[in-house]
């Protein structure tokens, strides 16, 4: 199995459950680099380019019940949804004495550096290391296809909000 198959099958996986809804810019059309060709239509939200929005509607959608899965094309745009991420979906639940427990799956990419179309400096930063420094959410970095599945599986199992960060030189 390759890695970007891992991916596809773990998102099909969470497509599965009717509450599940993919959430990002540039789905519907391009699919999230085809990780989402096994995943019902009706659950992915075609969203503008405005990645603190993405992230600030998904933890209003985990609250009402769902399970978002918001997709960052690029994790140097996760910066953008820094407000959301480290001041709301980390804080939340300790915010409001365990009341709320938002559900959200982050998806980010690490751009390309080593096969062809090298997308540039500003595409290819991995913060992994520097978000554990900010948050307690757990963050899976896929580093093969092995675990890009059972990252998916963890988070899935565990019903907790989670940074899953894949790589483009893996696909």
């Amino acid at each position: 199995m390759t890695y970007k198959q891992a991916i596809t099958d773990a998102n099909t996986e969470l497509g599965k459950d009717p509450k599940t809804r993919f959430i990002g810019y540039g789905l519907k059309k391009g699919r999230a680099m085809g990780t989402l060709s096994g995943v019902d239509e009706s659950q992915i939200i075609e969203m503008p380019v405005a990645e603190n929005l993405l992230l600030g509607s998904a933890i209003g959608m985990s609250l009402t019940g769902l399970k978002p899965v918001v997709f960052i094309e690029r994790m140097d745009f996760l910066m953008n949804c820094m407000d959301a991420l480290v001041n709301h979906l980390d804080k939340i639940r300790e915010i409001s004495n365990g009341e709320f427990a938002p559900r959200v799956i982050i998806r980010c990419v690490v751009g390309n550096v080593t096969k062809p179309l090298y997308t540039g400096a500003t595409h290819t930063q991995d913060f992994s290391s520097a978000l554990r420094e900010m948050v307690k959410i757990p963050i899976y970095e896929l580093i093969n296809e092995k675990f890009a599945r059972r990252a998916y599986e963890i988070t899935s199992e565990r019903g907790q909000s989670a940074i899953i960060v894949e790589y483009k030189d893996l696909m």
